[in-house]
């Protein structure tokens, strides 16, 4: 399986997606992704600065941890070899005399320690041949991996303008496989991160196995109970350092070298700090035939404050430390020794350095898609000159081309994403509002349902009270013939096997009419049902009883409901009596009153005919 080598990793478990790391990163190699709510990393992109790790307060970012690396070494039978950056003596203001610190990594189980501020006074002294053998080429130094990364990825056109000289780690590594054989192991231990990867980059003597920074050392010496008060002295393996122990100061590699300074005479511009060397390198790539001047560039402020190192540590008070202690480290110091040393060593050190091409720009975008974000995010006309650099761009119009690249989102604009949540927080207020009106409606209504559903039952109440209360027997049923309702005059009119299934479910709720009735009784239902037209004074047989029957639709094709009278109760006989009476009596009345009129008819026509014949007899006479 290949090996990870990514340098920054994000645990989106412990992410609160503020942010703040899409917006330090310079080359916006972390990126706010529309799928995904955490930021991640586009490792190509990564420069390994570690600005990343400086804002984010939950600690969600992490680097590659090299202790387990570190002791598998050590534990591997190998002579090994620490090789120490001069800011360590900014780094650990807690240890009161280096040499206890010195023995402190030893006890880790390190062969050798050695200074890599030899590394750097033999590094200084190449750049001061390159500087003084000027042939009208300017350089920037290669002392700081982060700088080289962007240059590399994203200057590509200045990769040639890179000082081709090796860094002092690499320097150092191999000065300590000249010193105690190829076979050695070497750690390096320091406050870049970035030098994680340029570890990477070399092979051979120039190797260098582990990097550790000082927060990793700092892990191991507690994992393994190291403490300056249960140790010895123990001085640094030589050969030592000169002036290259002010090389974690940004310019403290040219006074090692020599190099003038002055800023009359003087050919070298340091810039260090993040915005600094962002807009030094702007400015000699648009203008170094202006500037005519070669450019020395630290990431950090200087090598003092870098990722590395512990949270917190304040600038100056380790400046201070440094150069306190250089001048206490040369006030004795063997410069003959030291010269000699370094011509040694420096005669079977190989300088040379490579740099390759890694472009990682994008493709700018056209304009009109640049100005369809700006119109998105309100800041058409006016973008060239505002910002307010909260998303990490000096201005809208890079925020916008950076959009439109895809490196970001247009939330990530702090007065856009302001603007929108105030919109939606607007808008949310209205749906409440109306949300509020509609459920107040919503209770009405249901306040109306209720009283209207209490005067349903009641009335329901009401009518099945009267129900049961008719003379005449009363049944309802659907359309498979189950009775819906019934009154106890239709179960006294089935008889006693209807009254012993009326103890069992009143009211015959349910039971099937077709095992109540017979045939030519129950058809009538159906055909009603069926035929959706009303069957009215019906009289059917019923056993030894006569049976007035009226069916009548209630629910077109569903429901039929029926009134059955017994004929021979003396109360419906009576009625009966008088009803069809007054029908024979009707009907007779309506025959006289015909009768009447067909002879009013034929006595007017009678009537006409002789006047006829009289008229007809007065004119014969004449």
């Amino acid at each position: 399986m290949e090996e990870d080598h990514s340098l920054i990793n994000i645990d989106s478990s412990t992410c609160v997606a503020c942010y703040a790391c899409v917006r330090v990163c310079p080359v916006n190699a972390i990126q706010v992704r529309v799928d995904q709510e955490p930021p991640v990393v586009v490792h190509d992109r990564c420069i390994g600065c570690g600005s990343c790790l400086r804002v984010c307060a939950p600690e969600a970012i992490t680097y590659r941890d090299s202790c387990d690396e570190t002791k598998a070494i050590l534990t591997s039978g190998r002579k090994v070899a620490a090789i120490i950056a001069p800011s360590i003596s900014g780094e650990f203001v807690d240890i009161t005399d280096y040499r206890k610190f010195v023995r402190m990594i030893r006890e880790l189980g390190f062969t050798y320690v050695n200074e890599v501020s030899f590394g750097v006074d033999m590094v200084a002294s190449q750049y001061k041949e390159l500087f003084n053998k000027f042939m009208g080429r300017y350089y920037i130094t290669t002392n700081c991996p982060p700088i080289v990364s962007l240059v590399e990825k994203f200057y590509p056109g200045l990769i040639d303008n890179l000082a081709p000289i090796i860094s002092p780690m690499i320097a150092s590594a191999q000065l300590a496989r000249h010193l105690y054989g190829d076979d050695t192991a070497v750690v390096y231990i320091g406050p870049c991160i970035g030098a994680k990867n340029e570890a990477l980059r070399y092979t051979g003597i120039s190797r260098v196995d582990s990097v550790l920074t000082f927060v990793e050392l700092r892990k191991l010496f507690a994992e393994f109970h190291i403490k300056e008060s249960t140790v010895e002295y123990s001085d640094f393996d030589p050969p030592l350092g000169y002036k290259g122990s002010l090389y974690a100061v940004s310019n403290g590699i040219l006074q090692a070298a020599g190099v003038n300074e002055d800023l009359m005479k003087g050919t070298i511009i340091t810039a260090e700090g993040k915005d600094n060397v962002l807009e030094a390198l702007r400015e000699f790539d648009n203008s170094i035939d202006f500037i005519r001047k070669h450019f020395n560039l630290f990431y950090c402020e200087g090598c003092l404050m870098g990722p590395g190192t512990s949270m917190g540590g304040k600038k100056y008070v380790r400046k201070t430390l440094v150069t306190d202690y250089a001048n206490k480290k040369l006030k004795d110091f063997n410069v003959d020794l030291w010269r000699s040393e370094c011509q040694r060593n420096t005669e079977l050190t190989d300088f040379k350095a490579d740099f390759k091409d890694d472009d990682q720009r994008v493709e700018q975008p056209s304009e009109e898609k640049i100005e369809e974000i700006l119109k998105v995010l309100g800041k058409q006309g006016t973008a060239e000159k505002t910002g307010c650099a909260g998303c990490g761009y000096d201005s809208c119009r890079d925020f916008a081309e950076s959009v439109a690249k895809g490196l970001n989102r247009t939330d990530m604009c702090i007065l856009y994403s302001m603007k929108s949540k105030h919109d939606f927080i607007k808008t949310l207020k209205l749906t409440n509002e109306k949300l509020a009106k509609t459920q107040e409606a919503l209770q009405d209504s249901e306040r109306i349902a209720r009283h209207e559903q209490q005067i349903a039952q009641e009335a329901l109440e009401r009518t099945s009270s009267m129900l049961q209360k008719l003379p005449s027997a009363i049944v309802i049923v659907d359309e498979h013939l189950k009775i819906i309702e019934s009154n106890q005059s239709f179960i006294n009119t089935l008889g006693d096997e209807a009254a012993e299934i009326n103890e069992i479910i009143p009211g015959l709720v349910g039971a099937d009419l077709k095992t109540l009735l017979p045939f030519q009784f129950y058809k009538l239902f159906t055909a009603v049902i069926g035929n959706n037209e009303n069957l009215v004074n019906k009289d059917v047989h019923l056993g030894d009883r006569l049976l007035n029957v009226s069916v009548f639709s209630i629910k077109k094709g569903k429901i039929a409901g029926a009134v059955l009278r017994d004929m021979y109760l003396p109360e419906v006989r009576k009625e009966e009596v008088i009803n069809r009476v007054t029908e024979v009596i009707d009907e007779n009345l309506d025959l006289v009153q015909k009768i009447a009129f067909l002879l009013g008819e034929g006595a007017a026509k009678t009537e006409r005919m002789l006047n006829s014949i009289i008229e007809s007899h007065k004119e014969g006479k004449k």
